[in-house]
């Protein structure tokens, strides 16, 4: 028996219970994003005309999970044939960032706060930026504040390559962010630097720090490359990836779901750059992984490259690229195969600011020998990782209820 977690990083479907208490009372990622595109391109600065267009996830029961989580339902064309198993999950963790939700679904919620550097200007402690100036042999830094990571580069790129000074700053997660050039201050310099900091922000109790090289000129613009890297705290316990591993099976991670682990509980890393690169490698690898492997994935391209950036026309077309593609992925799988398509938490590009926003997850559930049904409303994302040690034949994890037998009646539904 094998197993596949999709996530499709802060593809969130509505704002969970608690998401006033986060400033997010609104949020809902894929709602939004379809009631822009339906409306003629008119939100979307006429980059698109009409509804988005997501059969495949409408078949696997993408589309059902997310109006159970709304509400109402969506204009959307109906699935002539629902085949998977369909719900959604709230989240246990008290943060709404990419560790929590990753190790939540794993089993291992994180029911404790992470640092947060909520200030937008000065946002470290100047101790910390001292320590990381001496401790990394840098002339300075610049930045430290809020910021999105696109805009603070156009804004201070040029400044760093004068300088030597890489760019600091954070965001609403538990993160501090250096962004460097790749080739005027150097690859291997940036991550050497972001080692040092993981070092110094372990004491803060700070999530992650995440390298972000870039390249180009001040005159043609600066960009973000796929070389990022993050460096994560550990897990505080045990997660289904070290159950697999114990029991003599494997876990493959494809793109930088083993960074967001710190490389706990892994037999293998695959890395990719974009969507349609980690689609190939989870292709890839699932056509040559034997029976007792789980493939682990994040389709980061969301997150970066359309949620923070609040660009719906282009997650719009993420959406409906990725759903194209789905029938490859479902044709791969075996008889005894269990693919789970998920989120780890929101990213509403029509929200204000440029931060993830606490939603709900779709729990979205396709074998070729699991019926397929509605599975309700789960309380914790570790009811995924639970199923998945369930459909395995693994120990029952200490988090989560398996959702593998469960099927509950439809909910009704107000019309949008």
């Amino acid at each position: 028996m094998r197993a596949i977690i999709a996530v499709l990083d802060s593809l969130g479907i509505g704002a969970s219970d608690d998401a006033a208490n986060y400033g997010d009372e609104n949020a809902d990622t894929f709602g939004h994003i379809v009631e822009a595109a339906g409306c003629g391109g008119a939100d979307l600065e006429g980059v698109r005309s009409g509804a988005l267009v997501a059969p495949n996830l409408a078949r696997l029961g993408f589309v059902k999970a997310a109006e159970a989580s709304r509400g109402k339902a969506l204009a959307l064309p109906p699935a002539s044939e629902v085949m998977g198993a369909w719900g959604f999950a709230a989240e246990l963790s008290f943060g709404k960032d990419t560790p929590s939700g990753h190790w939540e679904m794993a089993g291992l919620p994180v029911c404790y706060d992470w640092k947060l550097f909520e200030k937008k200007q000065k946002s470290f402690p100047e101790v910390l930026l001292s320590d990381l100036v001496r401790e990394a042999a840098l002339p300075g830094v610049l930045g430290n504040c809020h910021a999105s990571g696109t805009v603070i580069i156009e804004e201070l790129g040029a400044e760093h390559l004068a300088s030597g000074a890489p760019i600091v700053y954070t965001s609403a997660d538990s993160v501090m962010q250096i962004a460097a050039h790749e080739e005027h201050f150097g690859l291997e310099r940036l991550y050497e630097v972001c080692a040092v900091a993981r070092n110094l922000v372990d004491k803060y109790n700070v999530g992650r720090v995440i390298a972000r090289p870039f390249v180009g000129t001040a005159e043609e613009g600066f960009i973000r490359t796929g070389n990022r890297r993050d460096y994560a705290t550990p897990p505080h316990g045990l997660t289904l990836l070290d159950h697999v591993i114990a029991a003599g099976g494997s876990v493959v991670s494809i793109g930088k779901v083993s960074d967001v682990f710190a490389h706990q509980g892994f037999s293998k890393t695959v890395k990719a750059h974009g969507n349609e690169a980690l689609f190939d490698a989870l292709l890839s690898e699932l056509l040559t992984s034997q029976d007792n492997t789980l493939l682990f994935t994040n389709f980061v391209d969301f997150d970066t490259l359309y949620g923070h950036r609040r660009d719906v026309a282009g997650y719009a077309a993420a959406i409906e690229a990725f759903d194209t593609r789905l029938p490859e992925l479902l044709a791969a799988l075996r008889k005894t195969d269990i693919l789970v398509i998920t989120a780890d938490h929101g990213c509403d590009p029509t929200a204000p600011g440029s931060d993830h926003t606490r939603e709900h997850i779709p729990v979205v559930c396709f074998g070729p020998s699991l019926a397929p049904g509605y599975l309700g409303k789960r309380m914790s994302f570790a009811d995924i990782g639970q199923s998945i040690a369930d459909h395995m034949g693994l120990p029952a994890l200490p988090n989560g209820v398996s959702f593998l037998r469960d099927r509950v009646k439809e909910p009704g539904l107000s019309q949008s």
